[in-house]
């Protein structure tokens, strides 16, 4: 009985997990979404108003470098912002926290 308690534990964790990646996907594209978007009004209330001083492109780009760190986040391509670092970085941390408890024991 145990074994199955486990095996449903680790589906529902699959679950979470998966629920919560599905949950930043969107606010990544929720917030690709939004970059466009106010970068194309930005744009032409620029050009609209002020065609001979640009300044658009200031938000454009360090927006659009949050939205890149954003991106490399979400879909874990350096692995230091990924799900897979930061199990193991709570792993780690939690074995030298037992290692303490045992030597005072």
């Amino acid at each position: 009985m145990g074994v199955i308690m486990e095996i449903n534990y680790n589906e529902e964790d699959k679950y979470y997990k998966a629920k919560k990646k599905v949950e930043n996907v969107k606010g990544f594209y929720s917030n690709l979404t939004s970059y466009i978007g106010v970068n194309i009004v930005l744009i032409f209330i620029n050009l609209y108003t002020s065609p001979n001083h640009l300044w658009f492109y200031w938000p454009l780009i360090w927006w659009g470098l949050g939205v890149v760190f954003h991106g490399l986040k979400v879909f874990e391509v350096f692995p230091v912002l990924g799900k897979g670092w930061e199990e193991r970085k709570i792993q780690e941390i939690m074995d030298k926290e037992k290692e303490k408890q045992n030597k005072w024991q």
